[in-house]
């Protein structure tokens, strides 16, 4: 394997491949162990694969780190991973920890960390890259220094906490998916300080791909007016079912400190059953008038901040186009517009052949539904048949799995040798 010297926070989110060239999943993180003396030793890389399952990498498997991809040999376990005494993990532990110099010049903190193999071919730390905390630089910013291991030492006994902005920086680039299981895999001290300083919208779009439980632990950790802008980024039929699993005095201090156009789609949902099609829906449909063109159609779905199951089709009433509407007229789907030319009325070329869904629906029902029409999304009506909202199938599918179909573990362990 080449000794070039890598610097791990170009690590994060690299292909790995192995020997036939098919890649097996995504670094996540890199596992180090300490010894009595000298620098941490690399013992291997924690890998999500296909189903979100983080598995071990022992580093004695890896032929090659090159930018971007890691090669590997022999077979990889695909075991759940699990640290074992002495063992740390780089990014969920080590970058953006404060330490402090031992001759006494002063604390920093570590902003990255660099390995390298040796002439036994055993990878360790070779150095660290550190950011003074004594001088402060015209950006307000202390200076930038490269340092042995044996250099610095932590600095925890001053009370204060590790800084999380070094970690959110490696994760600044991933999918929301990918962000949701990296925070998972922290330990539970770590969470808190990493949501306190995620930006909200990112925030919520993690919180929205991560089982019920630890999404409540994590807002539980914040405080109310915190958790108010966190719902106002999500999708209401989202905060609605958060909300509901909060105590209800809290749950309604929280909806007080909200966006009140937020705060009121939330309520309209809290009124129905979470088991339903009112429970289930979006209160955010698009909307149109018959007269709306196909042209003005596509540009509407074209919209970065739609979904693509709720840009699958736009829905036609009549005024009011503000949920709840007038009288719901039909569907016009994506397909059936692009197979039309661009000035052709919507309200002409309206699918009638799904009916809508009531409110009080069943969720059994709505997934038959679903499943006969071959459809990603479904209108929602209340008894005089105006529109209130849309269901889309990932709300289905969220609801009709296991509890904890999100947690990308098996409950198996990590073998030796892994």
């Amino acid at each position: 394997m080449s000794s070039t010297r890598v610097y791990v926070a170009r690590l994060a989110g690299c292909a790995v491949f192995d020997p036939l060239g098919d890649r097996v999943g995504r670094v996540r993180d890199v596992v180090v162990s300490y010894r009595t003396k000298g620098a941490p030793v690399v013992v291997g890389l924690t890998v999500e694969i296909p189903g979100r399952r983080r598995v071990f990498l022992n580093i004695n498997r890896v032929t090659s780190i090159r930018p971007g991809q890691i090669l590997s040999t022999g077979i990889i376990n695909m075991r759940r991973f699990e640290l074992r005494r002495g063992e740390i993990r780089v990014f969920a532990e080590l970058i953006g920890r404060k330490m402090k110099f031992v001759d006494g010049s002063g604390t920093c903190v570590i902003e990255d960390i660099a390995i390298e193999s040796d002439a036994s071919a055993q990878w360790g730390v070779s150095q660290l890259y550190l950011r003074r905390e004594k001088a402060a630089s015209l950006f307000g910013k202390g200076q930038t220094v490269f340092s042995r291991w044996e250099d610095v030492v932590p600095a925890d006994d001053t009370g204060e906490s590790q800084s999380a902005e070094h970690l959110i920086a490696a994760y600044s680039e991933l999918h929301p998916v990918d962000l949701a299981a990296s925070i998972l895999d922290l330990p539970d001290e770590r969470r808190i300080e990493v949501a306190e300083e995620l930006p909200d919208e990112r925030l919520a779009d993690a919180l929205e791909e991560m089982p019920e439980t630890e999404q409540i632990e994590i807002l539980e950790g914040l405080d109310d007016e915190r958790v108010a802008d966190v719902l106002d980024n999500m999708e209401p039929d989202d905060a609605a079912d958060l909300l509901a699993q909060f105590p209800s005095d809290r749950s309604e201090q929280i909806l007080d400190l909200m966006d009140p156009e937020e705060a009121e789609d939330v309520r309209f949902l809290l009124s129905y059953d979470p088991d339903t099609a009112g429970g289930l829906m979006s209160t955010e449909p698009i909307i149109v008038s018959s007269e709306t063109t196909v042209a003005e159609g596509l540009a509407m779905i074209r919209r970065s901040e739609i979904t693509p199951a709720m840009a699958a089709s736009v829905c036609v009433t009549l005024p009011p186009f503000d949920s709840p509407t007038g009288r719901f007229l039909g569907i016009v789907h994506f397909q059936g517009m692009l197979r039309h030319p661009p000035q052709t009325q919507l309200g002409t070329i309206l699918d009638t052949g799904a009916e809508p869904l009531l409110a009080s629906a069943s969720l059994g029902e709505v997934a038959r539904t679903f499943a006969s029409y071959n459809l990603v999304s479904l209108p929602v009506v209340d008894e005089q048949q105006r529109l209130l909202g849309v269901v889309t199938v990932d709300d289905v599918l969220d609801h009709m799995l296991p509890e904890d179909w999100r947690n990308p573990y098996f409950e198996t362990e990590r073998t030796n040798g892994a």
